[in-house]
């Protein structure tokens, strides 16, 4: 059905006709002349209208279940139109309205179908009103034009020029400017109809009193000249119509196509639309194509909106906003932007108010709207009914389900705040207002959100508020306390709201009251340093405000449980190193037990091959002493192990040395050395020592871990090289060398990229400060054959890694290989190194040129080679 067509009316089909007029006859019609199409057609018509009342029946059914379903009413609508059963169309169009703002097509086609069937001046009032109501819910130009049409046709008063009717439509037409006349594309056809109005009075004037023509006259002139400083696509025929109608007057001479006829005012503000418009122009081509997608014309309105605000044209920005909204109306940004506007333009008229109303029935699922709705009306100084409307429209779940409940939230505090002001202003309030108002709405608030919002800081929060409100403004200290202890029943496991609680006490000057929740939560335990906190804050309180004997038993309650927390946390912190410990196959059993010495830097630590040495040469006895110490010290703590084995400390170290090594191709390779290898935590000593842990008292743990906790922790790890190569980027894997036994870093470090631009780029970056050590950088190239220049623990530059073995043969590199160093100056090789004379697997000593075999030299003949007598 065409969009405008007026509906069916229910009547039989004539039998007969006569000279185009239908006759109905007496006589049926004979069956023989009954053809089969008739037949059919007339079988069709009713399948059609059986399947069109179980359509009707069916959503009418769904709006009986969900009268919120949008989609359901359009149908609905559509198909009750489409059968011509009017008074059902009218019930369900005022149905929808109710709940949701109809499109202006929707508002055309009821209007429309309302005329076709209007007979009496009480209907022309009813369509009138109709026409209103369409017009406030979206900008539609097509609407205006047709209310504009109606009434000039329909109403007596006006078309017959009239005082009265004369005063009506042009309020109308003014009204009609206002909202509509600056839209750039459509606006032209509200000024033209205002013309055409204003030349009929004109006309209609022919004969009368030359000063009421000259007035009109006037009249007319100033429209055009309003006109022509607006920028419209239509503006140059706009001139054209006034040029030719000033000639029509036989006022002056024009040339058509200049601006001779319009004050030097007019003329100057006709250029600056042209601008205007000029400047617009492929901005409405933009918004103004159908194949355009909606997202792609949406952005164009949001850059449209930007240049009009920054003209600080406020009609304009106005009118700009209403179009985008009619073609996306239920966007709720564009509507918090709008509004947002609207607040800082307009404050608190009814323009903002009425946006509002707009906003929320479009897009009833943002809280954020009814939240700056709710303030606009305070702002505006509405009544606390209209308020209260507004407020429960906002929680009904069948119009709006918000996404998250902190936006419950923000409504019932804002609704909140809103009686608060009310109830705390000098002057009276003039409807009948009272503190119940508030409780009843915390008390709304805490049924929609105890459990949501359970355990969090947002609901503390309310319930603190409410507490001071019962406090502070309804002066009921017994009410504030049972909000804190209801409180308490849901949270009473959070710090927060222990001390939320004394500190309203203690604001109203309840000292022994505030003592009393001291006692009731002193031995509670909360999250974190919450326990310890408490106990310092009921010991604070009471050196403050307490007497001496109230002091003494607050220490006396406080002590043990601080001495609980620390045996606690004690235990906690073994544990958890146990559990570690475990995992690298290491237990109380089979570790050392001797006195451990402060380590200062890495450096002094043991070699791996010294510390191998030691456990090989009596891993029995260190066992049995390990667990005979263990087992008798009066503070061990024993740990559960692995399987019950003696040594899993050398297990551990025979799987590491079979385990299988990892081969790399350094084919994009920046090799790291002198990274940092500061102290950290772990390294302190006993800190990792179960039993050493448990054997010292708690006070000098205490000072252990505040003296551990100062160590810096600046070993740098695989994000810190991340992070220095961030710049560059390109990194694809980090890997950095530890040790094998004690699994700490060697500082050294492979750093592979994706291609040769990003390892030029990084070896720039050699001798920067990574961590307050400068990291010497350099290409890992395990073709050349200086392959011995760098070990795992060589003190030298990484600057030999460049002079690997060309090999083909041998193709790739181990890391972590031991390189045999050959050569008549390996006296000076690392201890760590294998020195002269200790063979390596299948390989005899080396000798030296003489013949004889080299023996290593004592310390004694080392230091005579430097020292001279």
């Amino acid at each position: 059905m065409a969009e405008n067509q007026p509906i069916a009316a229910a009547s039989p089909p004539p039998h007969s006709t006569e000279n185009g007029v239908a006759v109905e006859s007496d006589q049926p019609m004979p069956e023989a002349e009954i053809s089969p199409a008739d037949s059919e057609s007339d079988s069709d018509d009713e399948a059609e209208e059986a399947l069109a009342k179980l359509e009707i029946e069916t959503l009418e059914s769904a709006l009986a279940n969900n009268p919120y379903d949008y989609n359901s009413h359009v149908q609905y609508i559509s198909v009750l139109r489409k059968q011509g059963e009017l008074e059902k169309l009218r019930q369900a169009r005022e149905a929808m309205s109710e709940l949701f703002p109809l499109s202006p097509e929707m508002w055309r086609e009821w209007a429309q179908d309302e005329i076709s069937v209007s007979s009496r001046a009480e209907s022309y009032l009813a369509v009138e009103k109709l026409f209103e109501r369409g017009v406030s819910d979206y900008l539609s130009v097509d609407l205006w034009c047709d209310y504009i049409n109606f009434v000039q046709e329909h109403d007596t008063s006006v078309n017959e020029y009239s005082t009265s009717g004369i005063s009506k439509a042009r309020a109308l037409f003014e009204r009609a400017i206002t909202a509509s006349g600056l839209h750039v594309a459509e606006g032209g056809r509200i000024w033209e109809l205002y013309r055409k109005f204003e030349q009929a009075i004109l006309l209609n004037l022919q004969g009368n009193d030359d000063e009421l023509r000259e007035k009109q006259i006037q009249r007319i002139r100033s429209l055009f000249h309003r006109q022509l400083s607006v920028p419209l696509f239509d503006v140059k025929s706009t001139l054209i119509a006034y040029e030719a109608w000033e000639t029509e007057q036989s006022t002056i001479g024009i040339n058509s196509g200049d601006t001779g006829c319009l004050p030097s005012h007019v003329a100057t503000a006709h250029k600056k639309a042209l601008d205007v418009l000029s400047d617009r122009m492929h901005l409405e081509e933009q918004i103004s194509k159908k194949d355009l997608a909606e997202s792609e014309k949406l952005q164009q309105y949001m850059i449209y909106l930007k240049l009009e605000q920054s003209s600080k044209d406020p009609a304009r920005v106005q009118i700009l906003f209403e179009r985008a909204i009619t073609e996306f109306p239920i966007y709720s940004d564009l509507w918090l932007d709008y509004t947002r506007y609207l607040d800082r333009t307009f404050k608190a008229s009814n323009i903002v108010r009425k946006a509002y109303h707009r906003a929320t029935r479009n897009c009833p699922c943002t809280g954020e709207l009814w939240v700056r709705y709710l303030l606009c009306l305070e702002r505006g100084r509405a009544s606390e009914g209209e308020i209260s409307s507004v407020f429960e429209k906002s929680l009904d779940s069948r119009l709006c389900t918000f996404s998250s409940y902190y936006e419950y939230l923000d409504i019932f505090l804002t609704r909140v705040d809103g009686l608060r002001r009310r109830l705390s202003e000098a002057v009276k309030v003039e409807e009948q207002l009272d503190f119940s108002v508030v409780r009843d709405t915390f008390q709304r608030a805490v049924e929609y959100l105890s459990l949501p919002l359970k355990d969090t800081d947002e609901l503390m929060r309310m319930y603190s508020y409410w507490a001071y409100l019962e406090f502070n403004l309804a002066k009921d200290p017994v009410a504030a306390r049972g909000v804190w202890e209801s409180l308490l029943k849901i949270s009473g496991f959070m710090l927060d709201t222990w001390k939320g609680y004394i500190e309203m006490e203690i604001q109203m000057g309840h000292i022994n009251e505030a003592r009393s929740l001291y006692k009731r939560c002193y031995s509670k335990r909360f999250p974190g340093t919450g326990s310890e906190d408490i106990c310092q804050a009921w010991m604070r309180f009471e050196r403050e405000r307490g007497s001496l004997e109230d002091f003494d038993l607050a220490v006396q309650k406080v002590a043990p449980r601080l001495e609980e927390l620390q045996l606690f946390k004690l235990q906690q912190e073994i544990k958890s190193m146990g559990s570690s410990t475990d995992k690298r196959g290491i237990t109380v059993e089979n570790m050392p037990r001797e006195k451990r010495k402060p380590v200062s830097s890495i450096t002094d630590e043991e070699s791996p091959a010294k510390r191998r040495k030691d456990i090989s040469q009596k891993p029995k006895e260190n066992n049995k002493q390990n667990k005979k110490q263990a087992r008798d010290s009066p503070g061990a703590v024993k740990l559960e192990t692995h399987n019950g084995t003696q040594d899993q400390g050398n297990n551990v170290m025979q799987r590491l040395s079979n385990e299988k090594p990892k081969f790399f191709k350094d084919q994009c390779t920046a090799f790291l050395s002198n990274l940092s290898l500061k102290a950290s935590y772990a390294s302190f000593p006993g800190n990792n020592d179960p039993v050493y842990c448990a054997t010292v008292t708690n006070q000098l743990l205490v000072v252990i871990r505040i003296l551990a906790n100062l160590l810096p922790l600046v070993q740098a790890t695989d994000k810190d090289l991340l992070n220095f190569f961030s710049e560059i980027g390109g990194v694809i894997a980090i890997r950095i060398l530890k040790d094998k036994f004690t699994q700490k870093s060697r500082g050294l470090a492979y750093v592979d990229f994706s291609d040769d631009a990003h390892l030029i780029a990084a070896l720039a970056k050699n001798k920067h400060n990574l961590l307050e050590k400068r990291v010497s950088i350099a290409r890992s190239d395990p073709q050349r054959k200086n392959k011995s220049a760098i070990r795992s623990n060589s003190r030298r530059e990484p600057d030999g890694v460049n002079q690997s073995s060309n090999d083909p043969e041998k193709g790739n590199h181990q890391r972590g290989d031991e390189v045999p160093l050959k050569g008549k100056n390996t006296f000076a090789i690392p201890r760590t190194v294998r020195p002269l004379g200790v063979a390596a697997e299948g390989k005899q000593p080396t000798k030296a040129e003489g013949g004889e075999e080299e023996t290593p030299k004592s310390n004694d003949e080392f230091r005579k080679m430097f020292i001279k007598t």
